[in-house]
């Protein structure tokens, strides 16, 4: 089930993020934006949900990434049951994902 948009979200920032005109400078953005332990916080959730894509079981993810098993089940949900654009996105950037990522991921 997808969440529903906050009407106190701050659609200038989705447009600033629209706006990066290169991978560099999205990093710069990021980095002069958020903490170093939020930049993590993302970085590892992005990595988990690929791996989840990738068929990968929890133990496997957990060693690769040192997420806690309670971030991978998060992340699950949100690649099971959010709105997709997490999984579109990897699927973009790694056209191999594109026929993984069981309905029903391993643990």
């Amino acid at each position: 089930m997808a969440k529903k948009t906050s009407p106190d979200r701050l659609p200038e920032l989705y447009k600033a993020v629209m706006s990066l005109e290169s991978e560099e400078e999205c990093r710069q953005f990021f980095e002069d934006l958020c903490s170093e332990s939020e930049l993590t916080a993302i970085e590892q959730r992005y990595q988990v949900a690929k791996l989840l894509l990738e068929d990968k079981v929890y133990l496997d993810i957990l060693l690769e990434t040192k997420a806690s098993t309670s971030t991978i089940s998060r992340v699950k949900r949100m690649v099971t049951g959010g709105n997709g654009v997490v999984r579109k996105v990897l699927c973009r950037v790694n056209p191999g994902l594109e026929n993984k990522g069981s309905a029903e991921m391993p643990e």
